[in-house]
């Protein structure tokens, strides 16, 4: 089966694609969604799921249009039925005349994992366009792992858009308040969600994580001193610890991130901004401003995760405190360079 999977966005795709592959299916992922306002939210979904397919080597065709003005003419005369008389239809006839034109052998779409959309009205829609392009309708009900596919798209990071895609369901959202729950077939389920990332605040023996903090910082003796009054945090995915951060008091305002590393296996897949994240989240309530030191390689990671503000420089730190070169890479690393993070400051989703 050659299968052309219309894609909404990255987090609806998540249990998708997994269930279709333990089928032993391999979709390809097919973006056309006009329908998404504004401008920000359709790039920044596009780029998510180009982001994610990358991360999980799926095929992904982008059909790139952004069609406000298409959209608004469209809809404007019958707004409370824009879904069923043209969001669903322009996306999935444009998605199967593609695969009809490009030699596949059927379509789906990611539309059949949201509990918010209008299940069966979309199950009509693709059956009609079966029979109208002469192409299999591959159905599957895949609100039954809605939940789980969320959950994994959050551990994973992805942008988690808080609407449906258009300007009027934005506005149910944020001004109306009109969001209700899903209404399901009776005797539906979710699949049950088990949380496979967990933080936690060591408070026993913390000494028993050194040879990790030892692949961030090779100091036995300075992580012993820091260690010693610091709270450690594990976060352990799937009973492994993957990342472990270490976070010191400076005064009463002020905090120091003064270690974190990731496992070598875990590596490039969020961990490390998850974990950066919790600690925010755990010290604003008490601290106004987060402080890390480090090398001139890592600060570009660092200004991603909110520490944009420049602090200090230490000159010759890496030289003066440690026996032995350190080196970052291909670069020596001399200097300390500290920025901060305002854990007081609003953060943009």
């Amino acid at each position: 089966m050659k299968l052309l999977m219309h894609t909404c966005c990255a987090p609806c795709s998540v249990y998708c694609i997994d269930s279709l592959r333990n089928e032993g299916i391999e979709p390809v992922l097919y973006w056309f969604n006009p329908n998404i306002h504004p401008y920000i939210e359709y790039k920044t979904r596009k780029d998510t799921l180009i982001e994610y397919s990358k991360m999980i080597n799926a095929e992904l065709i982008i059909n790139e249009n952004y069609g406000l003005k298409e959209f608004c003419r469209n809809v404007i005369d019958d707004l409370d039925n824009r879904c069923q008389n043209y969001c669903y239809k322009v996306r999935l006839e444009e998605t199967v005349k593609y695969a009809k034109e490009n030699g596949y052998t059927a379509f789906t779409s990611t539309l059949f994992v949201s509990p918010y959309q209008k299940h069966n009205i979309l199950k009509n829609i693709c059956m009609e366009l079966s029979k109208k392009y002469d192409i299999e309708f591959l159905y599957r009900d895949f609100r039954i792992g809605f939940r789980q596919g969320q959950e994994k798209a959050r551990e994973l990071g992805l942008y988690m858009q808080k609407y449906c895609g258009c300007v009027f369901s934005e506005k149910e959202i944020f001004i109306t308040h009109t969001n209700t729950k899903p209404n399901l077939p009776e005797g539906f389920e979710f699949l049950p969600v088990k949380r496979n990332i967990i933080i936690n605040k060591e408070k026993n023996d913390k000494k028993q994580y050194i040879n990790l903090l030892l692949e961030a910082d090779p100091s036995e003796k300075i992580i012993e001193e820091y260690l010693k009054d610091g709270d450690l945090f594990v976060l352990r995915y799937k009973d492994d610890v993957a990342c472990i951060a270490v976070v010191t008091k400076l005064d009463n305002d002020t905090v120091e991130l003064k270690n974190i590393v990731t496992k070598e296996e875990f590596r490039g897949k969020g961990y490390a901004k998850k974990m950066i994240k919790y600690l925010a989240d755990n010290y604003k309530q008490r601290y106004k401003k987060m402080l890390v030191g480090t090398t001139e390689n890592n600060i570009p990671f660092y200004v991603k995760q909110g520490f944009d503000k420049y602090e200090k420089t230490i000159k010759n730190f890496f030289v003066d405190n440690y026996d032995k070169e350190i080196w970052d890479g291909e670069l020596q690393c001399m200097d300390m360079y500290y920025y901060s993070k305002n854990l007081k400051k609003k953060e943009n989703t």
